[in-house]
């Protein structure tokens, strides 16, 4: 997903676009993911907003690229909102990433300074 997401109301066919996620798909999620609970309107139609289409995306994320079941993407998905109010994107997990690095050269710093990176 390559474009920027902006604060307004998406229908589910936009959804599809933006996420590469099928209809189908996130209706079905919708129903195991209680995260995932997008506003309807007077009629029935779903109305997608940025924080349901960030937590699309780390579903997305979590089955299709880290190879998680459902119940644990689920799990996974509701500790991050409880943390932190949504779920990890990807700035934030590059951030930690960096983190976890420069404390592993910190490590081995201390146990061979000269062989440091």
């Amino acid at each position: 997903m390559n474009q920027t997401i902006e604060d307004k109301i998406y229908s589910i066919g936009e959804v599809s676009e933006l996420t590469g996620v099928k209809p189908y798909v996130l209706r079905q999620w919708e129903k195991s993911f209680f995260k995932l609970c997008p506003r309807r309107s007077s009629t029935g139609v779903r109305m997608y907003e940025k924080k349901d289409i960030d937590i699309i995306m780390r579903i997305k994320t979590l089955r299709e690229h880290e190879g998680m079941t459902a119940r644990g993407a689920r799990t996974l998905l509701s500790k991050e909102i409880t943390e932190s109010g949504h779920p990890k994107n990807k700035t934030e997990m590059l951030d930690m990433l960096d983190r976890i690095a420069d404390e592993a050269r910190a490590i081995i710093n201390l146990f061979d300074p000269e062989d440091a990176v």
